[in-house]
């Protein structure tokens, strides 16, 4: 069976097109019109994902957590269903199911799910540095399914953003973990998990395909779920938790990964993680502006000392 690859529409979205390019077609550097394009579709993704916490935080106004999260996935799977029938996107090989299935736990369905039920009590600024060491996580999933070896400085680096998030939630929560923290390192496994599969996954179809398909996998569950979820949660709509719950949906749970994969393309994975370095920082903001927060000093030092751990992995990995 061959290879997939990537062809881009009038879109302008890299669809599916089952023939595999010449070996001896020459690689090409992107113009810089393509990398100022590519950098902003990435900073777009990076943007988009930082607004999810003050958004969730939101739409928990109106609606209850097993709402928010069911309707959220119906929603954006409905938008990623349009555009794959839009586009004539072939379904994916049934090789490839087992893995869907698990961006589907990991990221459809299991982060949204463990964050949305730890910011029913815990603050958007104290989730925001917790899961900032997502990539960190992903990083040590992926080493350990593809058998990577990183460098000491990797692993020095990986295990020092660690402990400072550690040491950042007992100190928050008074000397011991609470219900929230434990939600949000769970969160930060699975999604973890998710990620890494989905990394494996691009790499023979285009990375929103991979949400895409992992969505519209996940309407046997959401929809019936949504149902039962809205019978029993009482739902008051409002312009703030409306809002909320479109933003996740559409915004952090679909088009932002469509501008993230696009940019992430155009300029290359080590360039868009960069970008990415921003977004717990930029999480800070909006907890700010948007939802009147008073961050304690330790929020923003420990953020950075996270930004600047991660950092140090990205450039032991390059």
């Amino acid at each position: 069976m061959r290879a997939q690859s990537s062809a881009i529409d009038r879109t302008g979205i890299a669809v599916s097109t089952g023939t595999e390019p010449p070996a001896s077609t020459p690689s090409r550097s992107p113009a810089p019109g393509d990398r100022r394009s590519g950098t902003l579709q990435a900073a777009l993704g990076v943007t988009a994902f930082s607004l999810t916490f003050p958004a969730t935080a939101w739409g928990l106004t109106g609606f209850g957590p097993w709402s928010l999260v069911t309707v959220r996935c119906v929603l954006a799977a409905v938008l990623a269903g349009g555009c794959l029938l839009a586009l004539r996107v072939p379904r994916p090989a049934r090789r490839h199911l087992a893995g869907l299935a698990v961006v589907a736990a990991g990221v459809v369905l299991g982060f949204p799910l463990l964050t949305t039920l730890a910011l029913r009590t815990s603050s958007t600024a104290h989730a925001a540095v917790v899961v900032g060491l997502l990539p960190l996580t992903t990083a040590l999933f992926s080493a350990l399914r593809t058998g990577a070896r990183p460098s000491r400085t990797f692993w020095f680096a990986a295990c020092a953003g660690a402990a400072a998030v550690i040491a950042f939630t007992v100190q928050q929560s008074g000397g011991s973990l609470t219900g929230a923290d434990a939600y949000l390192f769970g969160a930060l496994l699975i999604c973890a998990a998710g990620y890494t599969e989905g990394g494996r996954l691009a790499r023979v179809m285009p990375g929103w395909q991979v949400i895409g398909w992992a969505l519209v996998l996940c309407l046997p569950l959401s929809v019936p779920g949504a149902l039962l979820a809205l019978s029993y949660e009482p739902v008051q709509l409002t312009a703030h938790s409306v809002t909320g719950l479109l933003w996740v949906a559409a915004g952090s749970q679909f088009l932002g990964l469509v501008v993230w994969y696009r940019g992430m393309a155009s300029i290359g994975i080590p360039k868009a993680s960069q970008l990415q370095l921003a977004q717990p920082l930029l999480t800070l903001v909006w907890s700010v502006l948007l939802l009147g927060e008073r961050l304690t000093p330790a929020a923003p030092l420990t953020a950075a000392a996270v930004l600047v751990c991660i950092a140090l992995t990205q450039r032991a990995r390059g």
